[in-house]
C-alpha cells in the first residue's frame, strides 16, 4: 500500500456501485475500509441490498437506522475521505467534518440541473438528449456542493431501466475518478455551482401518475420510461390507466409495432402506442 494511501469509507445502498468502485480505488492506491448503507423501509425484491453476499468480505458493513448514526461510525473508522453514490439520506455536516478530505458524491445528472432523488427519471420526463454524471464535494444540502468533474451519457431510445443505464453511468463515473482524486490531493475546492439552470428532480406526484390518452404517443411513452427509472421511489404509483374496466400500471410500451404483439392504443396526436406489459393496481376480488 502506498504511503499516501487514503482510508476511504464508501456510503451507498447499491451493491454494483460498491462492487465496481472498491477495486478501482485499490488500483488507484487507496484503502476502502467500510461501507455504510441504509435500512430500506420498503424492500424491493429485484434490488439486492448491501450485505455479506454483495460486498467484498474484508470490508466492514454498517446499516444504521438513522442518518445521525453516520457520524459515530465515521469516528470509529477515521477515514481520510468519504465517497457516496446512491444514498437516500443527507449526511450531516458534523459527519462530513470528520474525514480530513471531506466527502464527495456522484450524482447522476449534469448539475445544477436535476438535483434531487430521481434525476434519471426526470431526464427522460423532460426529453433530455443525455443523462449526466457529476462528482462534487458534499455540503450539508442535497447536490449543491462544488463540482469536481462532469460527463454526459447519451440517452438511448431503449433505455427503460437502471439495468440498462447503470453500467454506462458507472463507466463514465469511473473514467472521471482519477482526476477527481487529483483535485482533492491538490486541495482544489472545486467549481461553485451556479443557481442559473438549477432544477429539482423530486419524486413524481399525482399530476404525473395518470395516463392521459389525449397526450402524444411520444409523451406517454416517455411517461412510462420515466416511471420505470423512478424505480418505485416516492409515495405515488404510476403511470396508471384503466383497461377494460381494470386499473393497471403501464410498465413497458413501444412506439413501433412489436413482433410479439401488444395492445394498440391511438393517442392524441393520432399515432399508435403499443402496450406490452402492465401490472394490476387493485387486488383480485375475493371469492364468496
Amino acid at each position: 500500500m502506498a504511503r499516501d494511501a487514503w482510508r476511504i469509507v464508501f456510503i451507498s445502498t447499491v451493491p454494483p456501485v460498491v462492487q465496481s468502485f472498491v477495486p478501482l480505488l485499490r488500483e488507484l492506491g487507496h484503502e476502502p475500509v467500510a461501507v455504510i448503507s441504509a435500512r430500506r423501509r420498503r424492500p424491493v425484491p429485484e434490488r439486492p441490498s448491501i450485505s455479506d453476499e454483495t460486498v467484498p468480505a474484508e470490508l466492514d458493513i454498517h446499516v444504521p437506522n438513522h442518518r445521525r448514526a453516520v457520524e459515530p461510525i465515521l469516528r470509529v473508522h477515521r477515514p481520510d475521505l468519504v465517497i457516496t453514490w446512491g444514498y437516500p439520506w443527507r449526511i450531516p455536516a458534523s459527519a462530513l467534518a470528520i474525514p480530513r478530505l471531506g466527502g464527495i458524491n456522484l450524482h447522476p445528472a449534469l448539475l445544477p440541473r436535476h438535483r434531487g432523488p430521481i434525476p434519471l427519471a426526470w431526464a427522460i420526463r423532460d426529453g433530455d438528449a443525455a443523462f449526466g454524471v457529476t462528482w462534487h464535494r458534499m455540503d450539508d444540502r442535497f447536490d449543491t456542493g462544488p463540482i469536481l468533474a462532469q460527463a454526459s451519457v447519451p440517452i438511448l431510445a431503449t433505455d427503460t431501466s437502471i439495468g440498462e443505464v447503470g453500467p454506462r453511468l458507472g463507466a463514465a463515473a469511473a473514467s472521471l475518478l482519477p482526476r477527481v482524486l487529483e483535485r482533492l490531493a491538490a486541495d482544489d475546492p472545486g467549481d461553485a455551482q451556479s443557481e442559473e439552470g438549477a432544477t429539482w428532480a423530486g419524486f413524481f406526484e399525482e399530476d404525473y401518475a395518470a395516463v392521459d390518452w389525449s397526450e402524444s404517443a411520444e409523451a406517454i411513452h416517455r411517461q412510462v420510461r420515466a416511471w420505470q427509472l423512478a424505480m418505485g421511489t416516492g409515495p405515488v404509483v404510476g403511470p396508471v390507466v384503466e383497461l377494460d374496466g381494470v386499473r393497471r400500471r403501464l410498465t413497458r410500451t413501444s412506439l413501433e409495432e412489436p413482433a410479439e404483439g401488444g395492445r394498440r392504443e391511438v393517442c392524441g396526436d393520432g399515432r399508435p402506442l403499443w402496450i406490452l406489459e402492465t401490472e394490476p393496481m387493485d387486488p383480485p376480488p375475493q371469492a364468496a
